[in-house]
């Protein structure tokens, strides 16, 4: 099983590789339990700097399914019928459980806000724009020379 890549900030995540993944299910009387423990690697661009990122992801998921007591909290929006559409919940949990950034590495300090140029590798003492524009330009004049 493959889930749909996720789209996070206007970009795509896709599983890379292999996703291993186990389901549970349940029974109690009227009510179904499911429970989904899913392991994957979202891969796509860091969201600082646009460098390839990746981000192991380990989902713990459950959910109940009883519609004869008429109660929506009780009711999974990923069963029809007989059937339990499980890449949908997996793209949905997968979704749910993604940090905030998906970044290429912890400390990434993402694209200079002038010419764009990868800020991770680029020494900050050579890396000075003179003239910067914008609200913040006076703050140059502040900078030791």
């Amino acid at each position: 099983m493959l889930p749909e890549p996720v789209e996070l900030g206007g970009q795509s995540y896709g599983a890379k590789g292999p996703v291993a993944y186990r389901l549970e299910v349940s029974r109690t009387g009227s009510a179904h339990a499911f429970h989904l423990l899913l392991t994957a690697v979202l891969g796509g661009p860091c969201m600082r700097c646009l460098e390839p990122a990746e981000v192991r992801l380990e989902v713990d998921a459950r959910e109940v399914h009883q519609p004869q007591l008429g109660d929506e909290e009780l009711i999974c929006p990923y069963v029809d019928g007989d059937e339990l559409d499980l890449e949908a919940w997996a793209h949905d949990a997968l979704l749910l459980d993604a940090p905030a950034q998906i970044l290429c590495r912890v400390a990434c300090a993402g694209l200079c806000p002038v010419c764009g140029e990868s800020l991770n590798d680029a020494d900050p003492e050579d890396h000075r724009h003179a003239g910067t524009e914008g609200p913040f330009a006076g703050l140059d004049d502040l900078l030791p020379t």
